[in-house]
């Protein structure tokens, strides 16, 4: 009775299983296939290198990129050719059509990151009006990080499709499109808010890559924008990451919107017998020896008086955020030095009257007047 057992089993496995030997030769005629697709590629690859200039670096950049998918194609084509030679033909010819669905997407996320990539090489972020730059780089990677989501679920699709059991569920599914959309719907709220955020940020573009704003009450730059968050570069070198639904329902500031010139303003409190137009002609005298000055806005004027003191207000103008942040730093010192050395008494200070009869009886001085700590 055992000896039948095991006769019945082998006889089923035998059935279910090619021979060892097939096993064996197709495995070796498919190695030989991949060991000739490999050496072919690394020639191909040398006689490239070979072929094109030092100074071509956008090629040899286009190379270096395409030179996975390549190496994959070449090896599926050679897999192609050999697989007709196995006795294991049919049995593999499924996995290679999945492995060419799998390369067609590989290619095709390759080819977006390069043209992506050739569009934006005649945009700099490095120049002073770089307005244009920030429009088209902001648009371009937004765009190319949703068609690449897009391409990956498309790939994945048709890969599931080659299955049966998949392509059956698949069928079941959409019998009950009506729960699953809700569900789907409900669960992916998040994902699907940022997706569309992402779309109409590429479109009207409230924010573009290197805009200075202000988010949270906390300064910064715009870094990155991904598929689904913002990436802001703050004053102090910290990152915050924040998801791309909020630029598009809550305010925001942004310094750069229409441009990457600012004005700044500097206020200080000064007595009132300050000289005011020889403040106003220092200003001057410094916004013209600083180089961060862009020679467009500088004034001063009183803008508040109050019982003490008087305010004034300087503006001040850069072709950056960060260059205003500095002017403003610089003519607040100036300033204060400058009235510091040359007009003492124009710094707030406190004033006492004293009356014949109280500096007599040796009393206090009663206080007229508090002017605030400058």
């Amino acid at each position: 009775m055992l000896q039948d057992a095991i006769a019945r089993t082998r006889s089923l496995f035998d059935a279910a299983l090619p021979p060892i030997t097939d096993w064996a030769v197709a495995a070796a005629i498919l190695i030989v296939a991949a060991i000739v697709a490999l050496l072919l590629h690394a020639a191909l690859l040398w006689l490239a290198r070979r072929a094109m200039g030092e100074r071509e670096t956008f090629l040899r950049t286009v190379m270096a990129a395409t030179k996975g998918p390549t190496r994959v194609g070449l090896l599926l084509v050679a897999l192609a050719i050999a697989l007709p030679a196995t006795p294991l033909a049919g049995a593999t010819a499924s996995l290679l059509g999945l492995g060419t669905i799998f390369l067609l997407g590989w290619v095709a996320l390759t080819a977006l990151h390069i043209g992506a990539d050739l569009y934006l090489r005649r945009y700099r972020l490095d120049l002073p009006d770089n307005l244009l730059a920030r429009k088209h780089i902001t648009q371009v990677r937004i765009l190319e990080r949703v068609v690449a989501v897009m391409i990956v679920f498309v790939t994945i699709g048709f890969a599931l499709l080659t299955f049966d059991a998949v392509r059956q569920f698949g069928v079941t599914l959409f019998a009950s499109a009506g729960v699953a959309g809700i569900i789907a719907g409900l669960a992916a709220r998040p994902v699907l808010s940022n997706f569309f955020a992402g779309v109409q940020i590429a479109v009207s573009q409230p924010i573009r890559i290197d805009d200075a704003v202000i988010v949270e009450n906390e300064s910064g730059t715009i870094e990155e924008i991904t598929f689904s968050y913002v990436v802001v570069k703050l004053w102090d070198l910290r990152r915050m990451v924040v998801p791309l639904s909020y630029f598009i329902e809550k305010p925001f500031q942004n310094w750069t919107r229409t441009g990457g010139e600012l004005i700044g303003s500097i206020f200080f409190y000064v007595d009132p017998t300050a000289p005011v137009e020889a403040i106003r002609e220092k200003l001057m005298a410094i916004v013209t020896q600083s180089k961060l000055w862009n020679g467009k806005v500088a004034n001063l004027q009183v803008s508040d008086c109050k019982e003490a003191s008087i305010e004034l207000r300087a503006l001040v103008s850069a072709d950056t955020a960060a260059a205003v942040w500095d002017l403003r730093c610089e003519v607040r010192e100036k300033l204060i030095d400058f009235l510091q050395r040359d007009y003492p008494t124009a710094l707030p200070r406190r004033r006492y009257e004293a009356t014949a009869n109280a500096v007599a009886k040796g009393d206090e001085p009663r206080q007229l007047r508090t002017s605030p700590e400058p």
